[in-house]
């Protein structure tokens, strides 16, 4: 399915009970370099949201509430970012946990946070398909390519879905959404 969003091209795909999007990529979407004030690996993406990912032992160890905030305000990125931590538990796999700029605090799964989180972990780890342990419990697959330079192409972000409910918007609005 193709869906057109301003000028930005949305690619969905079903898969049984699983939803993959296509996430964004191009000019400014990719893997950076930041300078870490710690001592654990780490990694900087923009994928339409700045993305902080930190390698740690354990996620379960870490308290995001005293961990994340000052990274959530790094110097070098204007305006924050969100901080994501993850543990590889397998090759392929890993747990993590991420706090959110605006909720300022835990969420149960960021979507862009484990995008970025998977495209670090295949430049650092040479692995491009990851099965990402979220906080909700859920599982989240992410599948991409990575060029040398930390840019990705068809990276793919795939999860569980459910119907909550069904929408009846007004005509009135979907127009005025279509100027």
């Amino acid at each position: 399915m193709e869906v057109r969003s301003s000028s930005e091209r949305i690619l969905l795909r079903r898969r049984g009970g699983e939803v993959g999007i296509r996430m964004p990529e191009g000019d400014g979407f990719g893997l950076r370099t930041l300078p870490m004030p710690m001592d654990l690996p780490a990694g900087f993406g923009w994928i339409g949201n700045p993305q902080l990912v930190v390698r740690v032992p354990s996620v379960a160890s870490v308290d995001l509430k005293t961990f994340a905030p000052p990274l959530r305000h790094h110097v070098a990125i204007p305006g924050g970012t969100n901080v994501n931590v993850v543990e590889v538990i397998a090759p392929g796999e890993a747990r993590i946990r991420s706090w959110e700029r605006g909720v300022e605090g835990e969420t149960l799964c960021c979507g862009t946070g484990s995008a970025v989180a998977a495209a670090w972990l295949a430049q650092t780890e040479g692995i491009s398909s990851w099965r990402l342990h979220t906080a909700s419990g859920e599982v989240v697959k992410v599948e991409l390519d990575l060029t040398a330079e930390g840019s990705w192409r068809d990276l793919w972000l795939s999860g569980p879905v459910q119907r909550l409910g069904v929408a009846h918007p007004d005509p009135s609005l979907l127009l005025r959404l279509r100027h």
